[in-house]
């Protein structure tokens, strides 16, 4: 029996009812927000108030309320986040605005699936490789290392020997330490040519003193007892390597009793120059050492033989120093190179997160263009370029206002400020990150063998930082540092050669950034990170310094000298060292007056925000479950960037590379800061409040 006309009518309004509540029903899913493993909202999650929640507690459990912020700002904001720091795997310290690397990795892990993006880019084939790796890394037995895989044995062999175990076949009359320290950097491992890049165009080569040591760096202090952490964690590491290869107790600590003998007479040498190898005494250096070409011709076949000079006394010295030890010194090279190999790990739990990293610092450029295409929107350029401005437009405002400037000077440093170029996500270069991406595909996976494919890929990890040093007379003259091209990186950095600043699209995640967050967060983390960078532009080595007067230099010189006291009274008593203001001063200028117009530029661009949208009165910038106003939550923010946990011996590696330890750039930025002080209500004595003149330079 057929239905009639007005029966198949009521059907079709029945059927148009159930697939417009389906379409309706989805489209809602669809647009809650998701809460991924990492905190961050995508378009598909839980709501922003169970997001902002949650991000409350996770700051909540790094603090430690039994401080009194007036105190120890920097106990109270992140007393506790050593023990509810997130369980990963780290040789180096652990910090907040660092651990933002397992954010990546995790993020690296999902991109290796989206087979559909590669398609996209037409990267197809480099991301099999990537997948390839990344599965033969997870099914490999890396922990404990295998030292004596033949792989690693062959190429320590093939670089200059081991003869810690070969014994008599190691021949000490055709070793040379400069051959294997340059066969060493095409892996990636610090030997006894400390090798970097120079920041412009061609991207020559240029050296540093060595860094001796695996897990900590040696001093003639920290080794001159047995007793030491530094010879302890050192024993350790190389007791491990010569381990593998069954040798006799007796045997290994031959071995490490001649490589201690080695560094100290090296640290003999090394105590005469600077990192940058310039002699302290007053002597001429020399003005040629031959026998570095063979560096040249070893690692960089002969291509950007522009020498740098400055090393070529320091080099003359060691060379003395090599021939007193040559044995000592091919076994400490030769575990130098296991070591560049080594996951370090203790746990094969910690696997796939090395795993990921491995991939994404040897991969990057083809991981880049997939995270770009689905991490980096343009409403995130357009809101964090919007937080730059309000953060540059301060800073012109300080210095329109700025009492110790003359007239003459004020100009020349406003003109400063309208050049300074801002770039927030990368640098395009298309034809070269595609070429970088390209190579990708020429690394070999040996699948019966992880060692030999981790050595190609270490191999084509320095091929490709090299790779613009390499083929600079293919590029434009005006090509800029690779790094500045790679989006999917924690870095952010103020270059002086072209006085420009990066916020580089992977730092753009908590704890530096979210979309959700008051702005009062927002502005203490990413607001204060953008006046970091802008002031880099206006310190004591920046191009504005020598085009000021001469009176407005020795102003600017006085400033500054306040800040090196300050932060040269900072006693570190875990090692019972003192932190250096001079090697330190840049820094510390940008942390205070970086944080300095970051409040301010909140302060007016809430105000903004309140004449433009009066009825908005919900734009409170707090956090739920965190009893605290905004201005507090902005100090809370900027602090809490900086929570770390720190060993002996990464107090020792920062002093070395003149980076201020985390705590004291809290407690020294804060001090000075009156903004602070208002917020927490500090009186006049307190630790965060001294009775001594609080410094400023702008």
């Amino acid at each position: 029996m057929c239905p009639n006309k007005k029966t198949i009518f009521i059907l079709k309004i029945f059927l148009f009812m159930i697939i417009s509540i389906g379409l309706l029903i989805f489209l809602l899913l669809w647009a809650l927000p998701v809460q991924k493993e990492d905190g961050n909202l995508t378009d598909r999650s839980k709501s922003a108030d169970d997001y902002l929640q949650n991000y409350a507690d996770h700051m909540k459990s790094y603090m430690n309320f039994s401080v009194a912020p007036c105190d120890n700002f920097y106990e109270y904001a992140c007393g506790n986040y050593p023990r509810a720091k997130t369980d990963h795997f780290s040789v180096n310290r652990r910090n907040n605005r660092i651990d933002l690397t397992f954010t990546l990795n995790d993020i690296t892990v999902q991109l290796l699936g989206r087979t559909y993006l590669a398609e996209t880019l037409n990267v197809s084939r480099e991301l099999v490789v990537a997948q390839r790796f990344y599965n033969a890394c997870i099914g490999a037995e890396i922990v404990p290392f295998p030292a004596a895989d033949p792989a690693y044995l062959a190429l320590i062999r093939s670089s200059g020997g081991f003869p810690a175990v070969d014994g008599a076949a190691w021949n000490a009359f055709e070793f040379s330490w400069l051959n294997m320290s340059s066969h060493l950097t095409n892996y990636g491992a610090n030997g006894l040519i400390y090798e970097k890049l120079v920041g412009r165009y061609p991207f020559e080569p240029y050296f540093s003193l060595p860094r001796l040591g695996f897990d900590h760096i040696v001093d003639a202090i920290n080794i001159a007892s047995n007793d030491s952490r530094a010879f302890q964690l050192n024993d350790k590491r190389m007791r491990g390597y010569l381990q593998a290869y069954n040798l006799s107790e007796e045997r290994i600590t031959e071995v490490i009793s001649g490589v201690f003998a080695f560094w100290r007479d090296t640290l003999k040498v090394t105590k005469n120059f600077n990192e940058h190898c310039v002699p302290f005494s007053s002597e001429k250096g020399l003005d040629a050492y031959p026998p570095l070409r063979n560096y040249y011709e070893i690692a960089w076949n002969g291509v950007n033989l522009i020498e740098h000079k400055d090393c070529y006394a320091f080099f003359a010295e060691l060379d003395k120093v090599c021939n007193q030890h040559p044995e000592a010194v091919a076994n400490y090279l030769a575990m130098q190179l296991l070591y560049v190999f080594d996951a370090k790990l203790t746990e094969a739990k910690y696997q796939q997160e090395h795993c990921a990293s491995l991939v994404r610092e040897s991969m990057t450029f083809l991981l880049d263009k997939l995270y770009m295409l689905e991490h980096f929107s343009e409403e995130k350029l357009l809101e964090v370029s919007e937080i730059v401005l309000e953060v540059r437009k301060i800073f012109r405002k300080t210095l329109e206002e700025a009492e110790w400037l003359d007239e003459e000077s004020r100009e020349t440093a406003l003109l400063e400020e309208s050049t300074l170029k801002a770039i927030v996500g990368s640098l395009q270069n298309k034809a070269l990150t595609d070429r970088l991406t390209r190579e990708i595909a020429s690394v070999k996976i040996v699948e019966d063998s992880f060692a030999t494919t981790n050595i190609n890929l270490a191999r084509h990890s320095i091929k490709t930082n090299r790779f613009s040093s390499l083929h600079f007379e293919e590029l434009a003259n005006d090509t800029r540092p690779q790094a500045v091209y790679l989006g999917m990186q924690i870095l952010n950095a103020y270059f002086i050669n072209d006085h420009s600043f990066y916020l580089m699209a992977g730092s753009l995640e908590p704890p530096i950034y979210h979309r959700a967050w008051p702005q009062s967060l927002t502005f203490g983390s990413l607001g204060y990170i953008a006046g970091h960078l802008i002031m880099h532009g206006f310190d004591t080595t920046c191009s504005l310094y020598d085009k000021l007067t001469k009176k407005m230099q020795r102003v600017f010189d006085l400033r500054t000298s306040c800040f090196i006291e300050q932060y040269s009274n900072y006693t570190i008593p875990e090692i019972g060292l003192n932190m250096d203001g001079v090697k330190t001063k840049d820094r510390n200028i940008a942390d205070n007056e970086g944080l300095r117009q970051a409040f301010a530029a909140y302060r007016s661009h809430m105000k903004q925000q309140m004449w433009v949208h009066p009825e908005q009165q919900k734009v409170s910038g707090q956090m739920p479950g965190l009893d605290l106003n905004p201005d507090q939550l902005f100090f809370l923010g900027f602090a809490q960037l900086w929570c770390s946990d720190f060993q002996e011996e990464h107090y020792y590696s920062f002093l070395n590379n003149g980076f201020t330890i985390d705590k004291y750039r809290v407690l020294g930025a804060l001090s000075n800061s009156d903004d602070f002080v208002q917020a927490y209500n500090c009186p006049v004595g307190s630790r965060m409040r001294p009775e001594t003149k609080s410094c400023r330079l702008w």
